[in-house]
């Protein structure tokens, strides 16, 4: 992608109103904890302690609207000890240019590396680093830097007793992500009657199994509901897949295609039923047409063989759903379903306990390649360095300019550029909206403090709905807390609008200077997604050689490995086409339909593993020899495809073929699924491999194309897309 259609994308991406439910109740609730401290602030001490008790709960209440599964007020009060401690340190170093720039640089590299842990440590230590760079203009002594952090750490501490006194859909994150898991289990199923090769996004459920792991005191008070249809889902998948796929399942055509269309159609109806129940944590109701569905009748079924099984496993899953679906958490208890996905919780360790955690995951990123550690270096320098030319400038308010750059920087090229201009667009235009409040109504303060609340709300209330959006009203709220301590608004609105400015420059500038581009890491990406794969495919087999317990533990092992892989390549490449980088190693072509390859391989092995005998059932040897091949094989492959060598599948060939030539071949079913994944290896190394003369040449006919394509549409002669 060239420079000019990546920041049309960038302007259009940041400009972008996101489709989400808004949370009113939330907002209303968090903007009443910034107006519960600035109030008594001050009437009763003066603006400035106003404002520290605004920065603390507006920050803290902002923290507890990011995506996290730990309780919201255990974040209100991490956030509210985390800006507090910020503010005291800054001041400590405060007044020389020698303690504190040191001190700016290590504190947002530390805040930069915190992106080890998550989005949501992130986010909230960049605001740690905002509070450093304001609040050390407000003291004037030691103990009034105390002052004010007690301060701030109390507008988090009333966060927190604000959640707890008025809690607002308690679990409903947990909830939601469980109900999407479904819901998307749910929609996969229709999407199979009209295609029986549909693809699946294991996303939700990836989500929802974050979102099951739990910290001790949550496993106490979690609601039943939310303790095993995530296992449910996760076995229902590949039996709908099972189930429609031509060449393991139901007939393509004929009276077998309409009885699994039928299936297919009860499943989505009953697993939406379950959906709803669990997000309401009311019980739900069925269509009685399909619970009449799910009756197998053992003298006129249509459906037989392999299809057949698929066919009488779904129904005594959905039959398990249906019980769920009819308590809905209701009656205090939900049926406990069987195998390991219900037999215990998945544990998250409590703050305390985190401290090793996040440790290990920080010295992990602590390399040079690394998109965290990059990450880091350029907010440690941009940090500094824009509070040291905004301090040279002859305008008032320097730290607007560091502010602006450490919180629209994030660890990608493209969503930091798009922050950058969502940030400076609702800048404009909530210093505008406030100029004119400002100059309508006069000044004072406690209209002004009344002013920031509304803003503040209006804030929280957009929060997820774009970030030029939510930042509109951040803007106006700063204003008005400025306007509240006796700046007029000629001397703040042209200095924000301009260090903003400066600030979003400066951080585009860096990842220009210091980038992390993820194009040139998508061979190993795909690499690593390959060996997963191959690993997730050789422990489903193992299980039709010896169907053991252990064996099942490792299949499941195994595919969460696979998922991980499978996200991390889809990061990576979804970023890799955003970026304005030459194509290394993989051109967008090759990406894509290597991409497809591995999916279709995935696909194989989830559709053996639907089939996958129990402990008494009959073994497959074959099997054996086929996964030890297919594993060696993929991971060689692996390292050929981070090499850029061509793939061979020497072992996988020659498995197949003695596989094929057994004596009494008891599993035809399980050997067609081998075909399948050598077809889909095969498919691979069709997509990467090239010859020499078409290493040489690659990129630069990946180039040549993607300037035609521009140009094309530059001038309106590209071909017209589907549906247009």
């Amino acid at each position: 992608m060239t420079w000019l259609r990546t920041f049309g994308e960038v302007v259009r991406s940041g400009l972008t109103i996101e489709e989400t439910r808004l949370e009113p109740l939330l907002a209303l609730r968090t903007a009443a904890g910034v107006a519960i401290v600035i109030g008594p602030a001050l009437w009763l001490v003066s603006p400035a302690y106003a404002a520290s008790a605004a920065l603390g709960a507006y920050s803290a209440g902002g923290a507890t609207f990011q995506r996290t599964w730990r309780p919201r007020k255990v974040i209100a009060l991490g956030a509210g000890a985390a800006l507090a401690l910020s503010t005291f340190v800054g001041y400590l170093a405060a007044g020389r240019l020698v303690t504190f720039l040191p001190l700016l640089a290590v504190w947002a590299f530390a805040a930069g590396m915190a992106w080890a842990v998550g989005s949501t440590a992130g986010i909230v230590a960049a605001t740690t680093v905002g509070s450093m760079l304001v609040t050390i203009t407000l003291p004037t002594s030691v103990g009034r830097a105390l002052e004010h952090a007690g301060v701030i750490a109390l507008g988090g501490v009333t966060q927190a007793v604000l959640i707890l006194l008025f809690p607002i859909r308690r679990w409903g994150a947990h909830r939601d992500a469980l109900a999407d898991a479904l819901a998307a289990v749910a929609d996969y199923a229709r999407r199979l009657r009209h295609d029986p090769t549909a693809p699946f996004d294991p996303e939700p459920l990836m989500t929802a199994r974050d979102a099951a792991a739990v910290t001790p005191s949550q496993a106490r008070t979690r609601p039943p509901a939310l303790h095993g249809p995530r296992g449910l889902a996760e076995r229902i998948r590949p039996v709908v897949a099972a189930l429609a796929d031509p060449d393991v399942g139901a007939p393509a055509e004929g009276p077998g295609r309409d009885r699994a269309r039928e299936l297919l159609d009860a499943a989505a109806d009953v697993l939406d039923a379950v959906a709803r129940s669990i997000r309401r944590g009311t019980p739900a109701e069925v269509r009685p047409g399909s619970t009449d569905v799910l009756r197998v009748d053992e003298e006129h079924e249509v459906l037989e063989g392999p299809a057949r099984q698929a066919a009488e496993r779904l129904v005594e899953l959905l039959g398990e759903a249906l019980e769920i679906a009819g308590s809905g958490g209701a009656r205090g208890r939900t049926p406990t379903l069987p195998g390991p996905a219900g037999a215990q919780f998945l544990m998250r360790p409590t703050m305390f306990r985190l401290v090793p955690v996040v440790l290990r995951a920080v010295r992990r990123e602590l390399r040079r390649d690394s998109p965290v550690f990059r990450h880091a270096v350029r907010l440690a320098a941009v940090a500094t360095l824009g509070y040291l030319i905004a301090a040279r400038l002859p305008l008032g308010h320097g730290y607007w300019a560091p502010i602006a750059s450490v919180m629209v920087m994030r660890p990608d090229f493209h969503r930091t550029y798009a922050r950058a201009v969502a940030r400076l667009a609702g800048t404009l235009a909530g210093v505008a909206l406030a100029t004119v409040m400002v100059q309508a109504l006069g000044p004072d303060a406690h209209v002004f403090g009344a002013l920031a609340v509304v803003s503040a709300g209006l804030s929280y209330t957009l929060i997820r709905t774009g970030y030029a959006y939510s930042q509109c009203f951040t803007a106006a709220y700063v204003v008005f807390l400025l306007g509240m301590g006796g700046q007029a608004w000629e001397q703040t609105v042209p200095e924000r609008v301009v260090l903003t400015l400066l600030g979003g420059a400066l951080a585009m500038l860096a990842y220009v200077v210091f980038p992390a581009w993820e194009t040139p890491r998508l061979p190993g990406r795909l690499a690593d997604w390959l060996a997963a794969n191959g690993r997730y495919a050789a422990a489903v087999l193992r299980n039709y050689a010896e169907p053991t317990r252990e064996h099942h533990a490792d299949m499941r092992r195994a595919l969460l490995a696979s998922r991980e892989a499978r996200a991390a390549w889809q990061e990576a490449y979804d970023r890799a086409r955003q970026e304005p980088v030459r194509p290394r190693g993989l051109t967008s072509r090759e990406a894509q339909e290597a991409q497809e390859a591995l999916k279709g391989f995935g696909r194989a092995a989830m559709l053996m593993e639907s089939h996958v005998p129990r402990a008494d059932s009959r073994v497959v040897p074959e099997a054996e020899r086929f996964a030890e091949a297919l594993e060696a094989d993929t991971a060689q492959a692996a390292v050929d495809v981070r090499e850029h060598r061509n793939p061979d599948w020497g072992r996988v060939e020659e498995a197949l073929h003695a596989w094929e030539g057994a004596a009494g071949d008891r599993s035809p079913v399980v050997r067609r699924e081998a075909e399948l994944q050598k077809q889909a290896l095969e498919d691979l190394a069709t997509a990467v491999s090239r010859t020499p003369l078409e290493q040489d040449v690659g990129s630069a006919r990946e180039e040549q194309r993607v300037r035609a394509a521009a140009a094309a549409e530059g001038d309106g002669s590209g071909p017209a897309r589907r549906g247009g």
